[in-house]
């Protein structure tokens, strides 16, 4: 299966299939192996570079999906928006929509834990990757980032508060 996909205003190219080792990926031309689990609407990602053998480093992510049927993913801390691209209609497409630009974006608890620091207040306007709210999961904090830029139109959390995975933790408009 071969997508089109936008991050961060770049269009990459990610073409997918089965493999030994789970699935091979390819994007933009550079080969990596995933493991792939689903966990209720969520899929978790163990990924990294093909072929590197035992020094091979492997990154951790966590799939959410969107109502718009783009895609949040949580990786090292930080989410990134990933919009699909309909290859029959990109070339009628350009600038904020295709980039999945506009629209509300709901920021979630990528697992469950319980809230650090909320970095934010509703009515306040944020960059893309600006940190939002620090979640504790695990023993580890992950700061939650805008995936784009816009507005924060509502807080639901506060600080010291146990949230459980999928909660909608920040919403972006």
């Amino acid at each position: 299966m071969t997508f089109d996909v936008e991050v961060g205003g770049t269009r990459r190219t990610i073409d997918i299939r089965p493999s030994r080792e789970g699935w091979s990926v390819m994007v933009d031309g550079r080969m990596m192996t995933a493991r792939v689990s689903r966990s209720g609407e969520r899929w978790s990602l163990l990924y990294g570079a093909a072929g590197s053998g035992p020094s091979k480093r492997s990154y951790e992510g966590v799939l959410e999906p969107l109502r718009t049927g783009d895609q949040l993913v949580h990786i090292g801390g930080r989410t990134i928006a990933v919009s699909f691209l309909d290859r029959r209609r990109r070339s009628g497409r350009s600038g904020a929509a295709a980039s999945g630009a506009t629209g509300t974006r709901e920021i979630v608890a990528p697992m469950p834990g319980r809230i650090v620091r909320v970095l934010v207040a509703a009515g306040d306007r944020v960059a893309a990757n600006q940190g939002l709210v620090v979640v504790e999961a695990m023993k580890m904090e992950n700061e939650l980032r805008a995936p784009r830029e816009g507005t924060i139109a509502a807080v639901r959390v506060s600080e010291g508060m146990s949230v459980e995975a999928n909660t909608v933790l920040v919403v972006v408009e």
